[in-house]
């Protein structure tokens, strides 16, 4: 009566060759081809597989070694370029590629591992608390207001401008256009905070077409504001200044 043996279980012959590799320490990249097949033709001697097709790959990879074992014992091969050809190095090559690929499938398993304990929770705030606005005390925002601010942010829009000018195009003729009068602008700027009610300072400047339409925009807000039917805020130092339309 025979010893009964335990083998491992391996996914293919690329992973019995793998396995018998790592286990005797050897080179990937020099293989003693020998050694490795008669180690691999006794493990399939072990084997006890119903899966005939299964078996078959194990059976093709014993004649592949094989076929490299007796090739090697031949006169090497010259390549087109006359350089010696490794009958090794095909196998080779299948075996880098089937590591790789193998790591790539622990890195994934591993992934899937730690996406398993990751939990999500549901946002539980009350609705009214998101809802919730700050109250704004309109006094206080326009107290720091002052027409020395809104020039600071009148020469910023300005020095953009210059700065959107193409150094090529713009030494090209140009074509003159008419002047914008004021009534017409300050109808522009009522338009404006209608429909938008409050908004930016700068961006109503950064919608303008030229640095005319810029000047006779910032004199139209002066005169709306004077007027009173737009009031200008700043939440905090530096911060933008928005217009609130009273119209």
């Amino acid at each position: 009566m025979g010893i009964p043996v335990k083998l491992e279980v391996f996914e293919g012959p690329l992973d019995l060759l793998l396995h018998l590799i790592d286990k005797n320490k050897i080179d990937i990249y020099d293989i003693p081809i020998v050694e490795i097949t008669n180690q691999y033709m006794n493990y399939i001697r072990q084997m006890q597989k119903e899966d005939l097709n299964v078996m078959s790959e194990f059976l093709v990879m014993a004649a592949t070694l094989l076929d490299i074992k007796c090739r090697m014992l031949l006169p090497k091969e010259v390549n087109e370029e006359g350089e010696e050809e490794d009958p090794r190095q095909e196998l080779v090559e299948q075996l880098l590629q089937y590591k790789m690929y193998k790591y790539i499938a622990y890195e994934l398993k591993d992934r899937q591992t730690d996406a398993e304990m990751t939990l999500f929770k549901k946002s539980t705030i009350p609705a009214e608390v998101q809802e919730y606005e700050e109250p704004v005390n309109l006094d206080e925002l326009l107290s720091g207001i002052s027409l020395a601010k809104l020039s600071a942010v009148f020469l910023d829009v300005m020095k953009r401008q210059d700065n959107k000018i193409d150094p090529v195009r713009s030494t090209f003729g140009k074509i003159e256009k008419e002047e914008v009068p004021l009534p017409v602008k300050i109808m522009f700027v009522e338009n404006y905070a209608k429909s938008h009610r409050r908004f930016s300072f700068r961006q109503l400047l950064a919608g303008q077409k030229d640095k005319m339409h810029l000047v006779v925009t910032f004199l139209a807000v002066l005169e709306l504001m004077k007027t009173g039917a737009i009031h200008a805020a700043q939440e905090n130092t530096f911060g933008e200044i928005l217009i609130e339309s009273s119209l």
